[in-house]
């Protein structure tokens, strides 16, 4: 078979093994999402110790949850004694420890060894070397991330500067307050899809005038096929009739009091490698986080983040859930739409990318230097 070489506008992408061959999905899993931060949890589902939850980080089960103190830990979710699954709920609370169903090994919050059958009569156990394997964990905009490797990368470098990238500078996200908003929705998709799909696709809006009617009503300049994330500092600005970032374009809730005037009206969007997508509009945050199970199938946890009084007070958000809700559901549907057709023959060597699809080209270089 003759493979022809892409014109000089375009840019090769992938090829369709990448988004189909499990060994491949294997050595992402080691060398991306067990290797650098993760964005695992919201920091109030974990609000009390005890609190815990259990995510999928790569191939591992990780346990979060908070001491006595406060304070967010993390632990592979194993016991030390002979490996079973200590919790094997999503969520919960333990109320004075966690305690192995298996053999009753039983772990403080802080995760040391406090009790085990017969521990009297095995006095030579370190109680904390036999205690769970933590895991580093950060918070960080409400939420909890954490790393799996044993020398974790620079937490400015590698999450933060994502920010600096896009905005220019870190003053302008924590103009939204996140760590301080509430949870006013969450959607949970289950995606029949390759998780470099997802982001691919969150990357660029050369299809958002084809599939996202609503989107490109509320922001015009998305119909002409450049996303957001394009230029360092732009945001989207609402069309002239626009009153608010919801399905119709009518008024939206309260604004987050330290958006700038320069900020109103407009929407940003933030890519935080590996599986982080922050969108930012004047009076909300939707916050997606990627879990990637398989090389076929990801779990997007997307929350709509509003301001405390917005939820308490139970005022309807419903016109701005949905807006983003449809662009998912979109979006989703199209990435399941490529993902049979990347082990065709005729994706064997790839597609191509436009030039407004540059950035997409970048994040495969990405990818290939992590697995290099």
């Amino acid at each position: 078979m003759t493979v022809t070489s892409p014109a000089a506008s375009l840019i090769p992408t992938l090829p369709g093994t990448s988004y189909t061959d499990p060994a491949i999905f294997a050595a992402e899993q080691e060398r991306i999402f067990e290797a650098m931060w993760f964005c695992a949890a919201r920091s109030s589902d974990v609000g009390a110790p005890g609190a815990f939850k259990t995510v999928e980080v790569g191939r591992e089960s990780v346990l979060i949850t908070r001491n006595r103190k406060g304070e967010a830990r993390a632990f592979f979710n194993v016991c030390r004694h002979r490996g079973a699954k200590l919790c094997t709920e999503e969520s919960g609370e333990a109320k004075r420890a966690f305690q192995c169903p298996y053999h009753a090994w039983t772990y403080d919050f802080d995760g040391k060894l406090v009790a085990a059958p017969n521990l009297t009569k095995m006095p030579d156990i370190d109680r904390v070397e036999y205690g769970l394997r933590k895991i580093s964990v950060r918070e960080w905009l409400g939420y909890v991330w954490v790393c799996l490797a044993e020398e974790p990368p620079s937490f400015d470098d590698t999450v933060r500067s994502a920010v600096v990238e896009r905005l220019g500078d870190l003053e302008s996200l924590e103009n939204y307050s996140i760590q301080d908003l509430a949870v006013g929705r969450r959607i949970v998709y289950d995606v029949k899809a390759n998780w470099k799909l997802i982001i691919e696709n969150f990357m660029e809006c050369y299809h958002c005038a084809t599939i996202h009617p609503e989107l490109t009503e509320v922001l015009p300049e998305f119909a002409d096929g450049y996303a957001a994330q394009y230029f360092v500092g732009h945001g989207a600005e609402f069309g002239a009739d626009v009153k608010g970032f919801t399905v119709d374009g009518s008024e939206g809730v309260d604004r987050i009091p330290g958006v700038s005037e320069d900020q109103d009206r407009k929407y940003y969007a933030i890519t935080v490698k590996p599986q982080v997508f922050i969108n930012l509009v004047p009076d909300h945050v939707i916050f997606h986080r990627m879990y990637p199970l398989a090389v076929d199938r990801t779990v997007v946890e997307c929350d709509w983040l509003y301001l405390p009084g917005v939820v308490e007070s139970g005022k309807d958000v419903d016109a701005s859930v949905e807006l983003f809700h449809r662009v998912n559901q979109q979006d989703f549907d199209a990435c399941e739409r490529c993902q049979p057709t990347m082990s065709s023959r005729v994706y064997a060597n790839g597609g191509v990318l436009v030039p407004s699809e540059h950035h997409i080209g970048e994040f495969h270089d990405w990818v290939q230097a992590r697995l290099a």
